[in-house]
């Protein structure tokens, strides 16, 4: 056999190592990209999720809160305008009775 022929048997033979060594690690980036464009698309729709979550928040959520919120103070704000009254009003009672 010359050098020439033991060189490339070889190389044959590296490239057939090389080969059997580098399939499964083919086969596992080829996975872990079909993995990767499911979590993109779970990432999309988780995105698209919170958008509409806010949209709502603010086109619903918010809007009712200061519904709310301006029921409440109003209604504070009568009360307390009327706490002296009733105080007053206390007091004549108390008057009235003895």
């Amino acid at each position: 056999m010359t050098d020439n022929q033991l060189l490339s048997a070889m190389s044959d033979m590296l490239d057939q190592k090389l080969d059997t060594r580098l399939k499964p690690i083919e086969s596992d980036i080829r996975e872990m990209k079909a993995e990767m464009q499911d979590m993109k698309t779970d990432i999309q729709n988780v995105k698209t999720e919170v958008h509409n979550l806010k949209l709502f928040q603010e086109n619903v959520i918010l809007p009712r809160l200061n519904t709310i919120e301006k029921c409440y103070t109003d209604t504070y704000e009568r009360y307390r305008s009327s706490a002296d009254k009733m105080e007053e009003g206390l007091t004549d009672i108390d008057l009235l009775k003895r």
